[in-house]
C-alpha cells in the first residue's frame, strides 16, 4: 500500500463522520470511552454510539468460592471487573443481588492479614459495595442487596435456561442504560422518614412515588421488616399502591449493602429501598403463584396468566421474588420449576430475582393503552404483602431504536 492511500485512509478517519460511527458500532463502551479521547470528531462520534446503545444487559455468574484467596475480592466482583469491558451500553441504573452468606464469611488468610496489620475490621458488605460502584459512572443509580437465595439467568441470551440458586454462591448485576422516554428513579424510605405517622410528601415524590401519572412499575426490597414495628410502616407505604394502575414487585431482603452512600443503622432502622419506573412506553405485568401453586403443571397453568398480558417480548426482563419455603421442597424435590415454566412460555426473555422472607405483588397489568387490577382466585384482589407465595413479573422498557 503507498503513502497516498494511507494518507486517504487517515483523511477518512479524521473527517468523515458517518465512517467513524460505523466503526465505532462494533465497539464495547469501555473501549468506545477510550476511543473518545481521540479527537474531538470521535468524541462525538462516541457520544452517538453510546446513546443508541438503549438494549438492556447483565452480569451474573455462580461461583465456587466467596472470595478470592489471592485478591480478596468478592466473586460478584471478580466477575464484573472483567465483564464490563464487554458490554455494550452505558449503565444508568444497576439492580445487583448475592447470596447473603457471600458477605458473612472472610478467608482465613484475609482475617489473619488483617490481625497482623492491625487493621480495623470492615463491613464485608460495604467493602464490596464500594468496590463495585467505583466500577461504574460516577452518577448511576445502584440498588444491591443480598437474600438468602438468587435467581438468576446466565450471560450471554435471553435464551439460557434461569437457575434458582437456593443455597450456594450466585449473584447478578442488571444493567439499564439511559432510555429515552423512561426515567429510573432511586428511593430509601425508612421509619426515619416518618413525621406524626406520614411520609414527607416532598421525598416520595422525588422517587417518583406520587403525583407521577406516567408512574408505571415500583420495585421495592424491605429490609429489618420483621421488626414489630415495621408492619404499620409497611402498610402506609403499600397502600397506596393497591389502589393505582402501577405493578409493584419486590419482597422482603437481609440486607441492603448499596448504595454505600446509604448509612443504615441495621439496630434501630427499618424500611424499603428500591426503583421507580416511569414512563408511557413502558408496558408491565405481574401474577401470584399462591400456595395452591403447588405442581410443575399448576406453576406452567399459572404462567400462562402472565402470557396472556400480551407484554413485549424483546427488550424485556423478567422477575421472581419467591418465599424460602418454596422452591424445590415446595415441589417434592423438583428444582428450577416456576423458572422453568417461566422459560416455556418466554423463552428469549431473562429471568432474576431472590427467595426472600416474604412477597411484594398481585395479578396486575399496565400497558400503553389500558390498565388491569385483580388477583384471580385471591379474595383480597389488591392484598400486595405475601407469604408462601412467589411473584413474577415482567417489565418491557420500550422498543429498541
Amino acid at each position: 500500500m503507498d503513502i497516498a492511500h494511507l494518507r486517504s485512509g487517515s483523511s477518512v478517519l479524521s473527517n468523515v463522520a458517518e465512517v467513524v460511527e460505523r466503526i465505532l458500532t462494533f465497539l464495547p463502551t469501555k473501549s468506545l470511552q477510550r476511543s473518545a479521547r481521540v479527537c474531538r470528531l470521535w468524541r462525538d462520534c462516541a457520544r452517538r454510539v453510546i446513546r443508541m446503545h438503549q438494549r438492556l444487559s447483565w452480569i451474573s455468574t455462580k461461583g465456587h468460592t466467596w472470595i478470592d484467596e489471592e485478591d480478596g475480592n468478592h466473586f460478584l466482583m471478580k466477575k464484573m471487573i472483567v465483564d464490563l469491558e464487554e458490554i455494550y451500553l452505558l449503565p444508568d441504573t444497576v439492580l445487583y443481588m448475592a447470596g447473603t452468606d457471600t458477605f458473612s464469611t472472610q478467608t482465613s488468610n484475609r482475617r489473619k492479614k488483617e490481625r497482623r496489620d492491625g487493621l480495623p475490621k470492615k463491613s464485608k458488605d460495604a467493602e464490596v459495595a464500594a468496590k463495585l460502584e467505583s466500577l461504574l459512572p460516577l452518577e448511576c443509580k445502584t440498588v444491591g442487596v443480598s437474600c438468602p437465595g438468587i435467581v438468576y439467568t446466565p450471560m450471554g441470551c435471553g435464551t439460557q435456561r434461569p437457575l434458582e440458586v437456593e443455597d450456594g454462591i450466585a449473584g447478578f448485576a442488571l444493567l439499564l442504560p439511559k432510555i429515552d422516554g423512561v426515567t429510573v428513579k432511586f428511593f430509601h424510605l425508612s421509619n426515619r422518614d416518618l413525621n406524626n405517622n406520614a411520609f414527607d410528601q416532598e421525598k416520595l415524590q422525588e422517587a417518583g412515588l406520587q403525583d407521577n401519572p406516567d408512574l408505571r412499575v415500583v420495585l421495592l426490597f424491605g429490609y429489618n421488616t420483621f421488626k414489630p414495628a415495621a408492619a404499620d410502616f409497611i402498610q402506609r407505604l403499600t397502600r397506596p399502591f393497591n389502589v393505582r394502575n402501577t405493578v409493584v414487585v419486590g419482597g422482603h431482603i437481609d440486607r441492603v449493602f448499596s448504595p454505600s452512600s446509604e448509612s443504615i443503622d441495621v439496630r434501630h432502622m427499618y424500611g424499603f429501598v428500591g426503583l421507580s419506573l416511569s414512563g408511557r412506553s413502558i408496558q408491565a405485568a405481574s401474577i401470584l403463584l399462591d400456595e395452591d401453586v403447588e405442581t410443575p403443571k399448576s406453576a406452567e397453568a399459572a404462567m400462562q396468566r402472565l402470557k396472556a398480558a400480551n407484554i413485549p417480548e424483546t427488550n424485556t426482563v423478567g422477575f421472581m421474588f419467591a418465599c424460602i419455603g418454596r422452591g424445590q421442597n415446595y415441589y417434592s424435590s423438583k428444582e428450577n420449576v416456576e423458572s422453568d415454566a417461566f422459560r416455556k412460555q418466554f423463552p428469549g426473555v431473562p429471568l432474576f430475582g431472590f427467595f426472600g422472607n416474604g412477597e411484594i405483588g398481585c395479578d396486575r397489568i399496565v400497558t400503553e393503552n389500558f390498565s388491569l387490577r385483580e388477583c384471580g382466585n385471591s379474595s383480597d384482589c389488591d392484598e400486595l404483602l405475601h407469604g408462601y407465595t412467589t411473584v413474577m413479573a415482567l417489565l418491557h422498557l420500550g422498543p429498541v431504536k
